[in-house]
């Protein structure tokens, strides 16, 4: 008996999304921006010649880094729904991951009122200040624009505007979510653990 030859099957390739491609591209050069952010504050540690420290200053962020972390979760479970057709969940969901993220940004800003108001730091005090705002603001402000895009996705879906259909657009977005999360693990890790 002879062997019969096998022919190796081969699956036909497929450009990726548009949206998954221009979402990473987008947070890979983000990551170079937050690098450089990170090294400048680690670069700095210490080099302050005047106070307050951080030591002296800073809290940390406990509750706010664990609703922030937690939104992750909830946008995640929002996909999922979404990809049921569950559209009331996923709004639902979708509403908890940005009271979670409104709670970080309030948490932020009555951190940052403290240690401007009480504790006297600003971004001319000293190199801690500069380095700590700039960081700390650069995150904020990437939580923020995240807020923007999920209020408005909110507002479309309150509006029966988001559909089953859209599942590959919110999967999209919710990657920029993550990223915001992941990030500020990095910041919280530098910041509140490392540059204590």
């Amino acid at each position: 008996m002879s062997a019969i030859p096998v022919t190796p099957v081969t699956q036909e390739w497929t450009l990726p999304s548009r949206g998954r491609v221009g979402m990473l591209s987008l947070i890979i050069g983000e990551c170079g921006i937050f690098t450089i952010f990170v090294v400048a504050y680690i670069y700095y540690i210490g080099k302050s010649l005047s106070g307050p420290t951080p030591q002296q200053v800073l809290d940390i962020p406990l509750f706010n880094t664990i609703c922030l972390l937690s939104s992750s979760v909830t946008i995640w479970l929002a996909e999922r729904q979404i990809e049921r057709g569950k559209i009331k969940a996923f709004a639902a969901l979708w509403a908890l991951t940005m009271g979670l993220g409104i709670e970080f940004i309030i948490g932020t800003a009555l951190e940052w009122h403290k240690l401007i108001y009480l504790d006297g730091l600003t971004v001319r005090t000293n190199l801690f200040g500069t380095t700590f705002y700039a960081l700390v603001g650069l995150h904020a402000t990437h939580v923020v624009i995240g807020l923007i895009g999920l209020g408005l996705i909110l507002l479309f879906t309150l509006t029966g505007h988001v559909s089953e259909q859209h599942t590959e657009r919110i999967q999209v977005f919710a990657l920029y979510w993550h990223f915001v999360d992941a990030v500020w693990v990095v910041v919280f890790t530098v910041v509140y653990i490392v540059g204590r």
